[in-house]
């Protein structure tokens, strides 16, 4: 609840202080937002439940990385059905990161429940969720890799800088697929390719689409210049 409400109060505050804006219509917005919630809530359960199975592990899984791609895909969709060509994405960039920032604070908290730790560790930094062995607190890794990534880009806001507008979410997507892909190898889940796990084919997806959201964007840019 408090990573949902971080993000939407982080939302508020770009609307009110920022130049990001939706570009979207009030009649496009609610068949917009339905595709994006639609598409969240089948990657979260989806790819959780998915590596859950995968790990031997019983029951129904969550996922951030599976709401953030499922959301990407629900979007995507959504605007090539309909004929939407404009960038809809830059407002979400910020919340997302602060969002994902708080969240994992609550999966470190939620202890082995949650089946968000990471494997052992001999580091001093290593915490016990409650079955007395040192893990890696990958939850506290990711929280600090998307708060830096916030406090990027409010400093780019700040200073006036153009790219937190123009290709903000792509950032952090390419962002948030990178670092995922890193922790990935310090946590204890099922593989799917060599030792690749579920979220390592799905942050290597989020990396693909970010890049060619990004060429596509500097491409356009090249044409503008010159013309």
């Amino acid at each position: 609840m408090l990573a949902w409400l971080a993000g939407t109060a982080t939302a508020l505050a770009l609307r009110r202080w920022s130049p990001v804006v939706f570009p979207l219509g009030q009649r496009q917005r609610g068949p917009y937002y339905a595709a994006l919630l639609v598409g969240a809530a089948i990657g979260a359960f989806g790819l959780g439940t998915l590596n859950l199975w995968l790990s031997g592990q019983p029951g129904i899984g969550r996922s951030i990385e599976g709401a953030l791609f499922g959301a990407i895909v629900g979007v995507e969709a959504y605007k090539l059905a309909t004929g939407i060509r404009v960038r809809t994405g830059a407002v979400f960039a910020l919340p997302l990161a602060v969002g994902i920032a708080v969240g994992r604070i609550g999966c470190f908290l939620a202890g082995m429940d949650d089946f968000t730790y990471g494997i052992q560790t001999d580091l001093p930094w290593g915490h016990d969720f409650g079955d007395g062995v040192l893990r890696h607190p990958v939850q506290l890794y990711e929280t600090a890799a998307m708060a830096g990534f916030a406090l990027v880009y409010v400093v780019a806001l700040v200073r006036g800088r153009r790219w937190p507008v123009s290709i903000g979410f792509p950032v952090v997507v390419l962002w948030y697929g990178t670092q995922r892909f890193a922790w990935e190898f310090l946590k204890p889940y099922g593989a799917v390719v060599g030792n690749l796990s579920v979220f390592h084919l799905t942050s290597l997806l989020l990396i693909a689409y970010a890049l060619f959201m990004l060429r596509g964007q500097f491409n356009e840019l090249s044409d503008a210049k010159g013309n």
